[in-house]
């Protein structure tokens, strides 16, 4: 590396990241399973010290610091389904490589509270990523929260939307501040070594 920090993940291309938190905007949905996305940025934001600001592209952004990388972190404001527009405008106004996006989103297909750290591959049903990936293909990084599925005959679609259960809040707090510990760990460290330590 001759010289160069090693703090910057390895392989990465140069330029600042985008951490898209994905939820969707207003009070009623603030503690939905679908917002954990959103939980995890303010979480970032918090301790980069920064306050998030209204963009033109649609999001609320804070811009700063994760070991030493330039980072904007982004709330879509849109609502899920329509994630992909806000995150492409933000990705063309900070000239933001495509491998240096991450959406951080919950996921069914994983236990509660586990976290699964990949890039690429489907959407999986999730309606803000199906969105982001039809605006920019699907290269780009994902922090994937745990939310297991729906009990019983619950859809999926009015599951997303509640609140978590007042036994996985016991959990919340410590999850999303993991969820953000990994996002954190990507940018610093890359993907293979965030994968080893978070991908429990």
């Amino acid at each position: 590396m001759d010289g160069m920090s090693m703090s910057a993940a390895e392989g990465a291309p140069a330029g600042p990241w985008l951490v898209a938190g994905l939820g969707n905007p207003g009070p009623e949905y603030a503690g939905n399973r679908h917002n954990i996305g959103f939980m995890v940025v303010d979480l970032l934001a918090e301790r980069i010290g920064g306050r998030f600001k209204s963009h033109r592209s649609r999001a609320q952004v804070v811009e700063g610091r994760i070991a030493g990388q330039r980072v904007v972190l982004a709330k879509p404001m849109t609502y899920m389904n329509t994630s992909g527009g806000p995150v492409t405008a933000l990705r063309d106004f900070y000239k933001v490589p495509v491998a240096n996006l991450v959406a951080v989103h919950d996921e069914l297909d994983i236990g509660y509270a586990t976290l699964r750290l990949k890039r690429g591959g489907g959407d999986n049903g999730h309606n803000g990523l199906k969105s982001i990936t039809k605006a920019l293909g699907p290269e780009y990084l994902r922090v994937r929260c745990g939310i297991g599925r729906p009990p019983g005959r619950m859809e999926v679609a009015s599951f997303v939307l509640k609140d978590f259960s007042s036994a996985e809040r016991k959990e919340l707090d410590w999850f999303v501040d993991r969820a953000a510990d990994a996002v954190e760990a990507l940018i610093a460290e890359g993907l293979e070594r965030a994968q080893s330590t978070y991908n429990s």
